[in-house]
This record gives C-alpha cells, structure tokens and sequence, in this order.
C-alpha cells in the first residue's frame, strides 16, 4: 500500500497518528529490550555477590573456631549451629572446615 493511499483513504491526521505509533511503539520496544537485559546483568551480579557472602560467612566462622581452639577458649557453638549451609551450583556444600 503506498502512503499516498493510505492518506486519499483515512485522511492526513489519522495516518499520521498511525505512523507515529508505529514509531513510538519501536522505539518503546528497543528501549524496553535494552533495560531487559540490563536487568540480567544486575541480577547476575547479585547473585555472585550473595555467593560471595556466603563464602565469607563460612570463612568467618572457620577462622572464629580456629582462634578460639588455639587460645584455648569455647568456641560459640550457637553461631557455628546457626549458620547456613552454602549453597553453589544447586550443590550443598556441608564441609565443616
């Protein structure tokens, strides 16, 4: 169909309405794709980090059990009870190091 039918056919304004709404709903549907995939990116880099803490809570609580075993003193069972199993890679990982 030729922009000039369309025109002879709906008239000026609406044909310029639809053209414009085509455009706004491109540019809307790059837009949206790009926060999209920003998104991903961000949750990617929570994920790691929520990895991270707990790997570090681990260590902690390894270092903790290791002072207090070498300055002969009762490690805190309460927090080394408490503490989570670290989970990676759909694995449970329940070394007691």
């Amino acid at each position: 169909m030729d922009i000039w039918t369309l025109i002879g056919q709906v008239g000026a304004p609406i044909a310029a309405g639809l053209v414009m709404g085509a455009f706004i709903f491109i540019i809307m549907k790059q837009i949206m794709g790009g926060v999209v995939n920003q998104i991903g990116t961000l949750k990617g880099f929570c994920e790691m980090l929520v990895t991270r803490i707990k790997t570090m809570n681990n260590d902690i609580i390894r270092l903790d059990t290791s002072v207090s075993s070498a300055l002969e003193l009762t490690p805190d069972l309460d927090r080394i009870a408490r503490a989570e199993n670290f989970v990676e890679d759909g694995k449970l990982d329940v070394r007691r190091d």
